[in-house]
């Protein structure tokens, strides 16, 4: 599969309401572009695929809204919504926040998000210029999965934060 065939399939997985087998997402991944981590610095609206995870869902039910790279040193990997509406980072959740470096995964070097709290990374992959794929990866998890998978999407213009104006 070429980059091409790996963008129009991941939109069609994106899209799809049934489950996902991990083995197509692999395939998709596999033919994406890696990607450094200070060029996804910046606000992303995130989404999952619904592979049968058992973090499925669980993100939905917290208001995850996305994940913010402010610099590779400053990353929030939990912004959610409270109940006015509003960002914050979700620092119960994540334990903590996370910094973002160039990890090798299954042979190749790309941006990854390291959790300061937990041994949890996420990979990421280039899709095109406003998305990223994802895969989460912890200590413990074996080489075959299960893996999370995940899409990010660049935030044209960020909602408020909690404690900012509207």
């Amino acid at each position: 599969m070429n980059v091409l065939d790996a963008r129009a399939r991941f939109q069609e997985l994106r899209e799809r309401s049934g489950l996902i087998d991990p083995g197509e997402l692999d395939a998709v991944w596999t033919a994406l572009d890696t990607v450094r981590p200070q060029d996804i610095l910046g606000e992303w609206k995130g989404g999952e695929f619904r592979t049968g995870h058992p973090l499925e869902g669980m993100l939905a039910e917290a208001d995850w809204y996305g994940k913010t790279f402010a610099s590779v040193h400053d990353a929030k990997p939990l912004m959610c919504r409270n109940t006015a509406g509003e960002l914050y980072s979700n620092l119960e959740l994540g334990q903590g926040e996370a910094s973002l470096w160039t990890v090798e995964f299954r042979g190749e070097s790309t941006a990854t998000m390291v959790y300061d709290g937990r041994p949890v990374f996420d990979h990421f992959k280039r899709v095109d210029g406003t998305t990223l794929m994802g895969i989460m990866n912890a200590k413990g998890v074996p080489a075959e999965g299960p893996f999370y998978y995940f899409f990010l999407e660049r935030a044209s213009e960020a909602p408020p934060a909690a404690g900012e104006g509207a």
